[in-house]
This record gives C-alpha cells, structure tokens and sequence, in this order.
C-alpha cells in the first residue's frame, strides 16, 4: 500500500498523528482521530476574520502602550502608570535584563507576530500576488506564538489588583481595558486561524504567481 505525498499529510497540533488532507465543505471540520483535535476547518471568510482582528489587535496594542494602564491612589497620593513606564522602572542595575524580557514578551513578539501575519495573509484577502517572503513571514508569527505573552501579562496584572485592591484605590486607565480586549480579540483569532488551509492558500497564491 503506497503512502500519499508528504504534501498531502496533515499532523496532528496535539499528537503528532498523521492524516490525509482532505477537501471539506463550507462550515465542515476535520478532527484528529486519536486525540479528537480539531486539523482542519472550512469557514468562508476566515482569512478576511483573521486579517481584521490582527489589525484590530496591533491597534489595541499601540493603545495598551499609549494610555495610562492604571492610577493608585494611598492616602491622597496618585501614581498614575502605564505599561510602558513598568518597562522603563527597571531599566537600570541587575533591574535591566527584566526590563528587557518584559519588554520582548509583552510588546515587541506580539507586535512583530501581529505584523508577520498581516503581511502574510493580508494581500490573501485582497486576491492578489504574495508578498515577497510571505511563507517566511507566517513561519515567523507561527514561531513567535507560544512567546507573545500579552495574556499572560493580563493574569499576572489581575492577580496583582486583587492584592492592591485592599491597600489602595486602584482605577483602571484606558490601557488597562485595552489589554483586555487585546486578550480577546487574540484568543478569537488563534481559534478561527486555520493554519493548514492558510499554508495551502499561501502556496497556491505563490504557484499560480509563478
């Protein structure tokens, strides 16, 4: 019995298990059939939702970076701060390599996997040419996924508020609320993102480009 080409196997996100790629119906999904996880996906309009909430988030973030996160108020005295100060508040001494980290996780990978994926998948929607370096480029925001923390950093930011709340009166800026739709919006994105039919979109667009 001859195995189908390797171009025509799809690998299971949670078990490695290997399954023939299949041509679904509009609205159909495929799941594994160890595992149950979902492989494949047939949804009109997903790589337009994509590309719309990638935008909306990369805009969410340059708000979470802009606005004021939160204002502390202890006995009269405010400290308003922003998520950017929280960055720059550790920039000196054996402080620096935090300040760095924090920065890397929480701003610059989520931008950078924000932008790799609309540049992707954006000239997609529209139905013209790739860009140059295209697979390169969803390669790169599908490397950076398990490091973009932006999520993250919303848990460890709550689980700091329910502590300050007793001590201080804590009122959330703009930043704050920013965050938490980014959060949102990037959950519902990485569950519509089909990443074997946004491969195969890729490499038919580059084929008949050639």
């Amino acid at each position: 019995m001859s195995l189908p080409p390797l171009k025509d196997l799809v690998a299971c996100h949670h078990c490695d298990t290997l399954h023939t790629a299949a041509t679904l119906p509009d609205g159909a999904s495929a799941a594994c059939q160890r595992c149950h996880a979902v492989l494949q996906t047939s949804r009109p309009g997903a790589l337009a939702s994509v590309v719309s909430l990638a935008v909306s988030a990369f805009v969410l973030m340059i708000a979470a970076i802009s606005f004021p996160f939160m204002d502390l108020d202890v006995s009269g005295n405010h400290n308003a701060t922003s998520v950017f100060n929280a960055i720059t508040a550790f920039n000196a001494g054996l402080a620096l390599p935090l300040a760095v980290a924090v920065a890397m996780f929480i701003i610059i990978l989520p931008l950078t996997r924000l932008a790799a994926i609309i540049y992707a998948i954006g000239p997609l929607v529209r139905g013209t040419t790739p860009r140059p370096l295209a697979r390169q480029a969803y390669a790169l925001a599908e490397t950076l996924r398990p490091w973009a923390m932006a999520e993250i950093f919303m848990v460890g930011v709550t689980v700091a508020l329910i502590k300050v709340a007793g001590l201080a009166t804590v009122t959330l800026g703009p930043a704050f609320w920013a965050f938490a739709a980014l959060v949102i919006i990037t959950v519902v994105k990485d569950q519509i993102m089909n990443r074997y039919a946004i491969w195969e979109a890729l490499d038919k667009a580059t084929q008949q480009a050639a």
